[in-house]
Parts: structure tokens; sequence; C-alpha cells
């Protein structure tokens, strides 16, 4: 009786991991395609590859969680972007076209984007996961950080 139980506890534990681990393939996803977009939506060429070089780690960071989630034996790992990511990314296009690719309003997008993924990664560190897993999404947190810092910063720089 105790073994059955603990495997269903591990079992649990699993699930809880998987579900963390999906919601943030999603927001890295959303991040993915809503810097794509920005880059698509901004005249100055260092931003525009600053833009493509985040939308590119998000797919990385993605792909890792999703080798990570496969480990644990789900076969289809998450894919797709959210519903929330879809409205924001809708929000770009919005101001893009509104404003004439106002680099400002892109940039504060952006970083309304990288709050999300910020209180996404923060969430899942706050969860009880497996080390390895752990320590992979700490590195991701890092890096997600410092682009969120680093966007609101040129945002600033870019005001008026």
């Amino acid at each position: 009786m105790h073994s059955v139980r603990s495997d269903y506890i591990c079992m649990k534990q699993q699930q809880e991991t998987i579900s963390v681990i999906d919601d943030l393939i999603q927001t890295l996803k959303d991040g993915q395609e809503g810097f794509a977009r920005a880059a698509e939506g901004v005249k100055d060429s260092q931003l525009r590859s600053l833009f493509n070089e985040y939308s590119e780690q998000r797919s990385r960071f993605a792909n890792a969680l999703q080798n990570e989630v496969r480990g644990f034996g789900k076969a289809e790992p998450e894919s797709g972007s959210s519903a929330a990511g879809a409205l924001h990314r809708g929000w770009i296009n919005l101001k893009s076209a509104l404003s004439g690719g106002d680099e400002h309003a892109i940039l504060a997008e952006c970083e309304r984007g990288e709050d999300a993924a910020v209180e996404e990664y923060r969430k899942a560190l706050d969860d009880d996961l497996p080390p390895g897993i752990y320590e992979l999404i700490s590195r991701q947190y890092t890096d997600i950080k410092a682009a969120h810092d680093r966007i609101r910063n040129l945002r600033d720089a870019r005001k008026g």
C-alpha cells in the first residue's frame, strides 16, 4: 500500500512539474513571436537585431524545456503560445500600426511582455521542482530578467 501512495505522489509531482514547464514554454513562444513581430515593426537596425536575438533566445529556451518534458515521458510537449500571448502580440501590431512604428511604444509593449515572462519564471522558481529543472529554469530566468531590464532601459532612453 505504501508504494502505491508514494508512486501516486511521485506521479502527481511529475504532472505538476510538466504543467509548470508547459506554462513557461507558452510564455517563451509568446516572447519568440512577440520579438519577431517587434523586429518587423522597427526601422532601427540595432533594435531589429536585438529583437531578433531575443526571439531566437526564446526559441532555444523553449526547445530546452521541451526536451526536459520529453524526459518526463510526455510525447508531445507544449509547442504553441497562449491566448493571452496572442492578445499581447495583437497589441504590438496595433501599436505599430497606430504610431507608424513608434519605437518607444514598441519597446514599452515588449517590456510589458517581458514583465509577464519574468513573473512566470518567478512563479516557476517558487514551485518544488527537481534540482536539474530548477537549475535550467534559474539560468533562463537570469537571461530573461537581463533582457527585461535592457528593454526597459532602451524604452526609457527613447522617451520623447
